[in-house]
């Protein structure tokens, strides 16, 4: 575990002692990805895709790599190699080490360092796809048309060697420049053409402002928004394409888990349409809720308004597991398609069931037993986990909020009002990026207003605002 260390009372040791999260792994799980991070992988039954100029884009300074990506034009199409960390050449079904990533379900991330899915000898080691490294992957290969859309897909065991570690704003910076990396260098209209392809199916993408906890160089923390650059969303649609793919197969075989969201229903579609009138954002005849909110401004902020008023039409997101019969709800209404995660192992746990389904099914074989017994328990482990993840995510942002706003009791803030009901609202000041709760009379939706910071408590994490009148 990498720990960041700052002053001793503005660490996250509360918020890591209040949820139970685990400080270490057990000797025998530890013991096991050691030994397995010292296996000759080259010995297995893979192909060499050694060759592929793969290249990574994740945040800067992450290390725990699960894809690498290269792709080219081939004739009025494009060829998208993605390689994923095979963490079922490491994890031993049964084993101590199993038992244990069962447990965690996935990586949580805290300001002052992860708790990791997988020891980090894998997931920061054996298993990462960092560059110029021999590593063992799951590559999936896609022929696509001229419309973005696949024509055919294969997934393999591989050998891959990234050639180079990037992150977002470097990419966005290369084609801004005109200097892409070659590997890349058709991101740009495949990711466009994917988008497009999206939203005719009618997903949902809300460019709402993501806060980031980041050090300020003091031994405290402050608090950001990450920019979302074209790449952010380019680079998604592969992940997405992937997930797609992946629960095409496991549908087509009869046996996987699925990423899964019902549809919303017309009385979610029609407030969110008297959100728009409220807002004043005009919403054509015959325009979809995907195609709306794509064309949306996100700086505007009855923009930011009606993201969030949208997160209405994504609720009750969970996965299904199906073994001999196709379950009632196949699809995800974010995506608009069926979909699987299957693009990130190293941080989550049911990706690994997933992907091991599709490479039985692609390779002709029958699933192992062992993975039919464990398709009916992911639903619920992967719940649990998500839920946990949710509420650690939420209390680091509250107790770096309130340890910023602390001494500023009593001082003014311009602010946009997210979403008003009972009295108040949910507002985000801009500077510093807070989200938090406003009384007082006149806060509509999408306006800019001037707030009162009443209340900012470090020990019970607690920010609270009122609206400034006159």
């Amino acid at each position: 575990m990498v720990i960041r260390t700052g002053r001793a009372d503005l660490d996250f040791g509360g918020i890591r002692a209040e949820f139970g999260l685990p400080a270490e792994f057990p000797a025998a799980a530890l013991a096991e990805a050691r030994q397995a991070a010292g296996r000759d992988m080259a010995g297995d039954d893979r192909e060499d895709a050694t060759h592929l100029p793969l290249v990574t884009i994740d945040p800067p300074g992450a290390e725990d790599l699960d894809q690498a990506l290269c792709l080219e034009r081939v004739g009025r199409g494009f060829r998208v190699h993605y390689a994923i960390a095979d963490l079922g050449a490491f994890v031993v079904p049964g084993g101590a080490l199993d038992t244990e990533v069962r447990k965690r379900g996935q990586t949580l991330y805290l300001p002052d360092g992860n708790v990791p899915l997988h020891p980090t000898v894998l997931s920061e080691g054996a298993a990462s796809l960092l560059p110029e490294r021999t590593r063992p992957a799951v590559l999936w290969t896609f022929e696509c048309g001229p419309d973005g859309e696949p024509t055919d897909v294969r997934v393999r065991r591989a050998l891959v060697r990234s050639t180079a570690r990037f992150d977002y704003e470097g990419v966005q910076a290369s084609f801004d420049a005109g200097t892409p990396h070659p590997s890349v260098a058709a991101l740009p209209e495949f990711g466009r053409l994917r988008r497009e392809r999206a939203t005719e199916r009618g997903a949902v993408e809300l460019r709402l402002p993501e806060q980031e906890i980041v050090p300020n160089g003091d031994g405290d923390w402050k608090l950001a928004v990450r920019p979302r650059v074209d790449v952010d969303s380019w680079n998604a649609e592969v992940s997405l394409m992937t997930g797609m793919a992946a629960a095409g197969i496991m549908l087509a075989a009869g046996v996987g888990v699925l990423r899964t969201l019902p549809d919303a229903d017309d009385g979610a579609v029609d407030a969110l349409k008297r959100s728009a009138h409220a807002l004043g954002v005009p919403w054509p005849d015959g325009v979809t809720p995907s195609r709306l909110l794509a064309g949306l401004d996100p700086s505007r902020p009855e923009s930011l308004a009606l993201f969030v008023d949208a997160t209405r039409l994504l609720r009750g997101a969970g996965y299904t597991s199906f073994d001999g019969s196709i379950p009632p709800v196949t699809t995800h209404a974010g995506v608009a398609a069926p979909y699987a995660h299957v693009t990130a192992p190293l941080r989550r746990l049911v990706d690994r069931f997933a992907t091991e389904v599709c490479l039985a099914v692609t390779a002709g074989r029958e699933v192992p037993d062992w993975l039919r017994r464990a398709l009916p328990l992911l639903p619920g482990l992967m719940g649990g986990s998500d839920a946990l993840a949710g509420k650690v995510d939420r209390a680091c942002l509250d107790q770096v909020e309130a340890w910023v706003l602390a001494d500023r009791v009593g001082q003014e803030f311009d602010a946009v009002v997210l979403r008003a009901e009972g009295g108040g609202a949910d507002v985000f000041v801009t500077r510093p990026p807070v989200m938090g709760r406003a009384t007082g009379e006149d806060l509509p939706e999408g306006e800019r207003v001037r707030v009162r910071l009443t209340e900012a408590d470090p020990a019970r994490r607690k920010v609270a605002f009122t609206r400034v009148v006159g």
